[in-house]
């Protein structure tokens, strides 16, 4: 496999996304920049263009009209697609760690960090009521005072989030009164992010304790263990196979003298029934921070620690491959 890659950023990679089609890939880092890239070639196609420090996270809304982005500027930004524009942009007390639409783009959430004397909370907008966002006035605010939300996605319908926290611990918070619908505790170390299946049904962590975890998104009934050697700072499903695609690796500072493990930022793909590893994929000189499946299940993209995205169109064995138990 030939990867593409991307060069738009100046610093690591934070999170890639590609929209519901897949013919647009979104990437965020470190530095204050948001690029749009055509996946199927790799082209630049534009950058949003207003924060002014690192990017957190990043999403699409189902028909790709709308872009909406975190950042550690202490704002969350709402962008048109296709021109650029700033719509909207919502003031923070702390830095946005977490952002997303809801599945019918009229409700985004956001959390903040737990930083500066601020406590992290989620808070919800309904884009409909243009007011909420001119006042600055979420419709729903949900205080998180234990621990905070490093990674947050929305659950099937729209209904609820699902949000994993520094401690490990996972919620689901209702969309519509606030309250803690269930809480559980798999993970024993901070969770880096969280992806759903295509279909919404089961979920992924991916955890600095070494681990990613497949979950049920209604129930949280913990499902299957990819272990690794070191930490997972970002796990996919495959729309098509299943197949899950881990990245992670050792900050280098992170690295004892004694170890031998410096390196080894490959993307690793394990089966998703057998928890058996199956395949790495090499390129990145530093940990890998985000990996995200293309919709059609044909390619995969990771962005790492070096500020590169690599997409990796699948070879043809790949699709013939057949998995021995």
């Amino acid at each position: 496999m030939k990867p593409i890659l991307l060069q738009g950023h100046e610093r690591s990679i934070t999170q890639i996304k590609y929209n519901r089609e897949g013919d647009l890939l979104f990437t965020v880092a470190k530095d204050p920049i948001v690029n749009v890239w055509y996946s199927v070639n790799g082209e630049r196609l534009g950058t949003y263009n207003g924060h002014t420090g690192a990017v957190w996270c990043v999403d699409a809304d189902w028909d790709t009209r709308h872009v909406l982005t975190g950042s550690a500027d202490n704002s969350c930004r709402l962008w048109d697609c296709e021109t650029g524009k700033q719509l909207a942009l919502v003031k923070t007390s702390s830095a946005v760690r977490t952002c997303g639409f809801d599945f019918g783009g009229n409700i985004i959430m956001f959390s903040t960090d737990k930083q500066m004397g601020y406590q992290c909370f989620v808070s919800f907008f309904d884009l409909r009521d243009p007011s909420q966002i001119e006042n600055n006035e979420p419709y729903m605010k949900i205080p998180c005072s234990d621990s905070k939300i490093t990674s947050a996605v929305w659950g099937p319908l729209g209904e609820f989030i699902i949000a994993g926290h520094e401690n490990g611990e996972l919620n689901q918070f209702s969309a519509k009164s606030g309250e803690q619908l269930s809480n559980i505790k798999e993970h024993t170390k901070q969770i880096n992010d969280i992806q759903t299946s295509r279909d919404m049904t089961m979920f992924i962590t991916a955890s600095k304790d070494n681990t990613a975890k497949l979950f049920d998104c209604t129930s949280l009934e913990h499902l299957k263990t990819f272990r690794t050697e070191r930490p997972v700072n970002s796990a996919a499903l495959s729309p098509i196979f299943d197949h899950v695609v881990l990245g992670g690796g050792q900050e280098a500072m992170d690295v004892t003298t004694t170890s031998t493990r410096i390196g080894k930022f490959e993307a690793r793909f394990f089966h998703l029934a057998f928890e058996e590893e199956f395949g790495r994929v090499k390129g990145h000189f530093g940990p890998i921070n985000s990996v995200a499946f293309h919709p059609d299940g044909k390619s995969y993209s990771s962005g790492g620690e070096d500020g590169y995205v690599r997409i990796h169109y699948f070879d043809p064995q790949y699709f013939e491959f057949e998995f021995e138990a």
